[in-house]
């Protein structure tokens, strides 16, 4: 409380101090209109081209053209990405940017309109819960010096998802799409203003009955989703108050459980009778309260404060001992599998976790000279009320019985929690016509703490460890422009990623020195290549049964110690004019090498052995023929290199330490019935190319087969 009330005194003075200052020009307002500059970490596509750091926008052409409710697909045209699928169906991304795997992107910061949204961002930011991406506006990915106006996670990057915006006049749109496996997706909203208020409904529907057939079953593997959103605004002479609540849920017929990879083989949408039963209940709900205020011509002050509660309950079983045993050639461990032996003692662990986070954000902006400056404060709370009941059932006849119930204990009866103040300043100094500098400081404290459980009823003395962190961030970086269409860039920044509830007094959080230089070229093209590389002191994987690390721990962290990702970043886009046509290109491609960099007797890791879920290659293709008569064709192609699986796969001669290369091909044809109405055809993976995309958990998993759906968009 006394480092909260600490926090607010601060930023009111230094708000006080700015209002009062001298400024020689105005501030700066959002390009968009409809969209608050307080939501957005970059902007258009044309400002990510211009900040003194790589960043990337995907946006709402983008998103409606490829009508994709996977985050993941959409994502993996942005350069310095990397995606472990898991289901397919990107109901849980695992995201990574550059040196931040993508373990359940529990390296990378979460935000939508600008507000942290993991489930606990600093204790447990694992991202069982995502936002829906079918009702995103815009997508903004930022990486390098810049991102440390933002964290926690400042390693690789920063994903800001920015919903559907308030109107400037009353208007809606319903966009549906129905395909292959019973699919169905809607997403529709209306909204407008009237006077100094304005208002938005939005809501996004969605049901499949998956792509996977579950052995012995009459149950699907798909899901069905309902989100729903409502923003409340009120604009002033020189302030403005936006009201945002959201709420959503989801029943998936998820599964931890892959295949062999002998079943792989044989069809790899294929899922073992044993997880007939697991299925994933979530819900979400979150609020939030933004203010601006123009304090001067030249400053502007904006607080948040902000709600996130998310229960989730996630039940199902652990087939890693089954399938290793049989891909290792064990008879009985396939029969088992198969249904055909029968078995004892299977235990079915409900993930029942309740997270809720909560906090305070305030910042101003000034504009003094040539300085743009930016100084705020946030205070955050992270709590999680894991409660964890198994039942164990026996397989008889290829069927599943009830046994038991087991009681929560120990790591599965646990309270977890944490606080953390976040200071920072930056200022983006035009030093000159073609010079400009970028300068960030940002301070994290984190107190995390854990009580674990001994008795069901919580009666006893629980054990407890905590941690304190405290990491001062500098970064610095520039851009200079070379002439009207060249311009180069450079940065360097400390990366940081909180340790997490389960810390003790003695442990460290990772750490690492990141830099980028690249050049730019802007014109009828635009082309950039950059180089990046990070150098970490503590290289850490965040444990967990989705994600085991190396040494195959499933809680906690695994330091693997000194390590370097290095790589080229390369994009290039164009449009072609040709008579009536139009062709738009967009190519990015991505090199990467990381490995660790010095033997750790400790942990056992050699010089040399790669680092897990990061490729060597990715790479993306989108080319359009766009016709006059708004009769337009889309190819997407994407391409993702093999991964280990786990440190050190380069060095051992196990076949299942590595994933599969995957390219995917997806078509849209796109065609205007009316100023109102156009209809859509895709198909996803048109070759119909299903690869080993992940091997966690517990075993070989698939990307999407190929899918056709037919879509319909009516704006009113």
């Amino acid at each position: 409380m006394q480092r909260s009330i600490l926090a607010t005194a601060l930023l009111t003075a230094l708000g006080l101090q700015l209002s009062v200052a001298h400024a020689e020009t105005a501030a700066t307002n959002s390009s968009d209109d409809n969209i608050d500059e307080v939501m957005q970490i970059i902007g258009s596509k044309q400002d990510a081209q211009k900040l003194p750091g790589s960043s990337a926008v995907v946006d709402a052409e983008q998103i409606t053209i490829e009508a994709n409710t996977d985050i993941n697909q959409l994502l993996k045209t942005v350069p310095g990405v990397y995606i472990r699928e898991e289901d397919g169906q990107g109901l849980r991304p695992n995201i990574g940017i550059r040196a931040a795997s993508g373990g359940r992107s529990s390296k990378v910061t979460l935000m939508e309109d600008g507000v942290l949204i993991a489930p606990l961002p600093y204790v447990d930011p694992a991202a069982y819960y995502f936002p829906e991406a079918y009702r995103m506006h815009t997508i903004e990915v930022l990486k390098g010096a810049p991102l440390l106006r933002y964290g926690p996670q400042t390693t690789g990057g920063v994903i800001n998802m920015i919903t559907t915006p308030i109107p400037q006049q009353n208007r809606g749109k319903i966009t549906t799409k129905f395909g292959e496996h019973n699919t169905q997706d809607i997403h529709a909203y209306y909204g407008g203003r009237a006077g100094d208020f304005g208002f938005l409904i939005d809501t996004v529907q969605r049901s499949s009955d998956g792509f996977k057939d579950i052995d012995r079953s009459s149950r699907d593997a798909g899901f069905d989703i309902e989100d729903y959103l409502v923003k409340l605004s009120w604009t002033g002479e020189r302030q403005s108050l936006l009201a945002k609540m959201q709420y959503s849920e989801q029943v998936s017929n998820e599964t931890y459980a892959g295949l062999t990879d002998k079943d792989f083989a044989e069809n790899p949408n294929r899922r073992y009778g044993l997880s007939e039963i697991d299925q994933m209940d979530n819900q979400h709900k979150s609020f939030s309260l933004t203010y601006s205020l123009d304090l001067t011509d030249a400053s502007r002050l904006s607080a948040i404060a902000y709600r996130n509660e998310y229960h989730r309950d996630w039940f199902k079983t652990s087939t890693s001992s089954f399938i290793n045993a049989a891909n290792a050639g064990d008879a009985q461990a396939q029969a088992i599998l198969d249904g055909t032996l029968d078995v004892q003692d299977l235990t079915y662990t409900h993930g029942d976790r309740t997270y809720e986070s909560y906090g305070v954000e305030l910042n101003v902006t000034t504009l003094l000279a040539d300085h743009t400056l930016n100084v705020g404060v946030r205070d955050h709370n992270d709590s999680l009320d894991r409660y964890q009941p198994k039942e164990v059932y026996d397989q008889i006849n290829g069927s599943l019985v009830f046994d038991r119930i087991i009681e929560p204990t120990g790591g599965d009866n646990r309270l977890e929690g944490g606080d953390a103040l976040s200071l920072w300043v930056t200022d983006a100094w035009q030093v000159t016509d073609a010079l400009l500098v970028n300068l960030a400081l940002r301070y994290e404290d984190v107190d995390t703490y854990r009580q674990q459980f001994a008795t069901p009823e919580r009666a006893d003395t629980p054990s407890y460890r905590s941690n304190n962190t405290q990491e001062w961030l500098p970064g610095a970086s520039f851009t200079y422009d070379l002439n009207n269409n060249w311009q180069v860039l450079a940065g360097v920044h400390r990366g940081f990623s909180p340790i997490g509830g389960g810390a003790t007094e003695t442990d460290e959080p990772e750490t690492s020195t990141n830099y980028e230089a690249g050049v730019r070229y802007s014109n009828d093209w635009f082309v950039e290549a950059l180089a990046f590389r990070s150098d970490f002191n503590n290289q850490a994987e965040v444990c967990s049964l989705a994600s085991p690390c190396s040494n195959g721990a499933t809680s906690g962290t695994f330091v693997t110690g000194e390590a370097v990702v290095q790589g080229l970043e390369f994009q290039a886009g164009y449009e072609w004019q040709a008579g009536e046509f139009n062709l738009p290109v967009n190519f990015n491609y991505t090199f990467s090498d990381a490995e660790i960099s010095a033997t750790n007797p400790v942990t056992g890791v050699q010089k040399g052995d790669r680092l897990a879920d990061i490729p060597e290659h990715t790479m993306s293709l989108r080319v359009g023929v766009e016709h006059d008569s708004g009769w337009n064709q889309y190819v997407v192609a994407k391409y993702m290199d093999e991964t280990c699986v786990s440190v050190g796969c380069n060095n051992n001669t196990n076949a299942f330490s590595y994933t599969d290369s995957v390219f995917v091909v997806d078509l849209i044809s796109r065609y205007p019935l009316s100023n109102q109405a156009t209809v859509f055809v895709k198909v996803d993976n048109l070759f119909d190319q299903q690869r080993i995309v992940s091997r966690t958990p517990h075993g070989a998993r698939p990307n999407k087969p190929q899918t056709v759906s037919l879509g319909l968009e009516y704006s009113f």
